[in-house]
């Protein structure tokens, strides 16, 4: 008698792949129909699944049918073109397809020797966004510096903090600790990742000391040279400063070049996290909000928010690739081999803070491969494009009110009812499921944000959520 292997066959695979895809495919052509915030409420999910696991293998239509009943009412459809909250997370065809590959292959990269492809093909398609962006020379591969994928912008930071760490303590901390004078700086608009730094580095969150912003919600380079100083004169050591392209609250662009020469001239580490707005740097008539970029130690941004790539992929870049490897290297004997021994390779595992390392790049170029520069850069104009329209029409409308610049791609607004009457709007407008906005506080004030970057949001959908908008809010007014 033959013994079973449990495992799928290669020919089931082949048919229960295709149903898959399938059920990708349909699914984005019917995703319009689903309410795009997901209405279930806390524990419906669960309970409508077995409390043990089966003994037994299921059915795989059994699998889709409980995906299709139990799970799809719980899903927030972040690929939805209706979806304009937070940021975008882009899942494209070509990405999801290069994210298969890279599943079906399995590979754990942590080392050159683990699989060459994996760490070759991850340098060079950084090497090509970084051309392609027109970032500065030394973070590319081939000068002092270089590109690394990580998970999120979260990790970048962190790694970037670590690095700047090590550096001004001229690499003993890891050896003996921390002194506990060490500080960093941000604006209060920075991202909470960089809290969230400081607390696993070991720094202590009342030791990120927090930078005024101007009008605009962007950070003041004379604050900082002034927060710098008064540290210093308390016999503590600055050490690291985020700065921010395009703010998660409200888009703000941090000046990098007046950023940069502080902290050339007091040598402190500048990591500059553009972790959405950085894609926007593919078309050249926004680049602007890279001046200034060279100063930077250490930069990062997400193909996985704004191009088109599904999460996760954060690209995070190095201007002297020799702090970071004399950060987080580490080489015990079971990962000693010829190539790493030899020097003549990249491995990535002493560039980021887990050992293992999926193959992240396959999805990127895929991505690259398929669009083109020409039609990423397509897709980025059409976004700010219709961006800036709908901020044409909050601008005109009487009882509606900007909040903040919109420089690219994100629109802080309001009613001008007041803080209350705009929790109601943002509530009854998420309720009907036709769209989702998030909010942010601006100087106190509750603001709406429209964040335009879904793959497939095109004129009509803006259109539509603009009179929605309009249409609820005076339906609240008429309520009283």
């Amino acid at each position: 008698m033959e013994q079973r292997t449990y495992h799928m066959s290669p020919e089931e695979f082949r048919r229960l792949g295709r149903q898959v895809v399938d059920w990708i495919a349909d699914y984005y052509e019917r995703i319009e129909s689903y309410p795009v915030l997901s209405q279930v409420r806390p524990g419906d999910i669960r309970s409508r699944l077995p409390a043990d696991p089966p003994a037994q293998g299921e059915p795989f239509a059994d699998i889709l049918r409980d995906l299709d009943e139990i799970i799809m009412p719980g899903i927030t459809h972040w690929q939805s073109p209706n979806f304009f909250a937070f940021f975008p997370t882009g899942a494209s065809f070509p990405s999801i397809l290069g994210d298969l590959v890279s599943s079906g292959l399995g590979v754990q990269g942590m080392l050159w020797a683990t699989s060459p492809a994996c760490t070759e093909l991850e340098t060079h398609v950084l090497d090509w966004l970084a051309k392609a962006m027109g970032l500065p020379e030394q973070f590319l591969s081939t000068s002092t510096g270089g590109g690394v994928i990580q998970d999120s912008a979260s990790s970048a930071s962190l790694c970037a903090l670590l690095a700047a760490r090590e550096r001004a303590l001229d690499y003993r901390g890891n050896l003996h600790g921390l002194d506990g004078r060490l500080v960093a700086y941000a604006s209060a608009h920075a991202h909470s990742s960089i809290e969230k730094a400081m607390m696993i580095a070991g720094l202590g969150r009342e030791n990120l000391h927090l930078v005024a912003v101007d009008d605009s919600y962007a950070m003041r380079p004379d604050d900082l040279a002034r927060l710098i100083k008064a540290d210093r004169a308390a016999g503590l050591t600055p050490a690291f400063v985020a700065a921010t392209i395009g703010t998660t609250s409200s888009n703000a662009m941090d000046p990098i070049r007046a950023l940069g020469e502080v902290c050339r001239r007091e040598d402190v580490w500048l990591h500059v996290d553009a972790a959405m707005s950085g894609t926007a740097a593919l078309c050249p008539e926004f680049r602007w909000t890279h001046d200034g970029l060279e100063l930077a130690d250490s930069y990062c941004f997400n193909p996985h928010k704004w191009m088109f790539t599904n999460f996760d992929a954060d690209c995070f870049y190095v201007a002297d690739r020799a702090a970071l490897i004399n950060t987080l290297s580490i080489l015990p004997e079971y990962l000693k081999n010829q190539a790493t021994e030899s020097g003549a390779v990249i491995d990535y595992r002493d560039w980021q803070i887990p050992l293992g390392r999926r193959f992240r790049a396959l999805k990127l170029w895929f991505v690259i491969r398929h669009y083109g520069i020409e039609g990423l850069q397509y897709h980025i104009r059409r976004h700010v494009e219709l961006a800036q329209q709908f901020a044409g029409w909050v601008k005109a409308h009487e009882r509606f009110e900007l909040m903040a610049p919109a420089p690219l791609n994100l629109v802080c607004f309001r009613h001008k009812a007041g803080d209350e009457f705009n929790e109601r709007l943002l509530t009854r407008l998420n309720e009907s499921g036709e769209l989702y906005l998030t909010h942010t506080k601006l100087d106190g004030i509750f603001t709406l944000r429209m964040s335009i970057g879904q793959m497939y949001t095109e004129e009509r959908h803006v259109v539509a959520a603009w009179e929605k908008i309009t249409r609820t809010a005076a339906e609240l007014e008429n309520e009283g």
